[in-house]
């Protein structure tokens, strides 16, 4: 255990059951945040980032379950509390944002509403010191006029002001951990970077913690401390932004890193990983990438690997094992 961790996840596993057998969406995922911290968890899609997520804020949909691992907050275990609990926790401990705005607003109620409501239940406070929190949160969000947009109901406001009120309402009851899943997709590139800014320097100022999934490593580059990076429901290199930007231990990174169009080189085309994910039920043996890896070794078909310290990061990439075997 990580004494001074916020969040830890250990060996988390989840499973779907289906007529075909039981696939397993997640195997064994570590990972931990520090207050304050924001850790940034990026692959393709199917990788299992979003699942990650709604794993930690207790929202994943049976069939699917928790099979294996623990989820600590603050010390405490979370992954086995009943849902009135978790949901407890959810609202008032840790918040949540989604890709899309309009899955967290209810289009019937004003933005104001939603807002006093969400703080009322968490935080002990009146109607007018809610009604002043909420505004005080539009204003910090960048929300113009707030006093006004207080009564406007989701409906008029534009994609990235919905946004910012969905981070508003995240941070209604003062939470220690956000999740956001894949926060800016929807939204232009201009507003994307508003957006984003706005998100890592609300989280600084309230000493909150930050789990950013997203599959765009500039955002990641832009925005993160650590990053973790995920292949086929594994995390196969976790470490500070800069050592996994700029030295990526792992192939995949490498490949995610080399796909990126840079303004300093002059390239024909880009480079590209070659294959695709492969599907829950068709998960190869060994190392889940090395279909698609370009120095797989004999091990890798057969052998799962390990994490391995690499500088500063670590990598699940039999490359960096320094024991002597073959």
């Amino acid at each position: 255990m990580n004494p001074t961790a916020l969040l830890e996840v250990d060996r988390l596993r989840v499973e779907f059951p289906s007529r075909r057998g039981t696939l397993v969406a997640l195997d064994e995922v570590s990972f931990s945040i520090a207050p304050g911290e924001v850790l940034g968890v990026v692959g393709e899609s199917g990788a299992g980032k979003s699942l990650t997520g709604a794993a930690i804020i207790g929202l994943i949909e049976p069939p699917g379950r928790i099979a294996g691992g623990e989820i600590r907050f603050d010390g405490r275990r979370i992954d086995n509390l009943p849902h009135d609990e978790m949901r407890k926790l959810r609202g008032r401990h840790i918040g949540a944002i989604f890709q899309d705005p309009l899955t967290s607003l209810n289009p019937l109620y004003t933005v104001g509403r939603q807002l006093t409501e969400t703080i009322r239940v968490h935080l002990p406070m009146s109607e007018a010191q809610a009604r002043q929190r909420a505004i005080a949160l539009l204003q910090e969000t960048g929300i113009p006029a707030p006093e006004q947009r207080f009564d406007h109901y989701p409906h008029q406001f534009s994609g990235g002001m919905r946004q910012r009120v969905v981070i508003a309402l995240a941070l209604a009851a003062q939470p220690r951990l956000v999740v956001a899943d894949e926060p800016t997709t929807a939204l232009d590139v201009s507003v994307q970077a508003q957006v984003i800014a706005l998100l890592k320097r609300v989280c600084k100022e309230h000493g909150t913690a930050v789990m950013l999934i997203t599959h765009d490593m500039g955002v990641i580059a832009e925005t993160c401390d650590r990053v973790a990076v995920m292949y086929a429901g594994r995390v196969v290199e976790v470490g500070p932004v800069q050592s996994v930007i700029h030295e990526p231990a792992h192939p995949y990174t490498a490949g995610l890193m080399g796909a990126i169009p840079a303004l300093d080189q002059d390239r024909d085309r880009l480079l590209q990983i070659d294959g695709a994910m492969p599907r829950l039920d068709a998960v190869p043996p060994g190392c889940a990438f090395h279909p698609r890896c370009p120095q797989a070794m004999p091990r890798c078909r057969v052998e799962r690997p390990v994490m391995f310290a690499v500088g500063r990061a670590q990598a699940a990439c039999w490359l960096h094992d320094r024991s002597g075997a073959t």
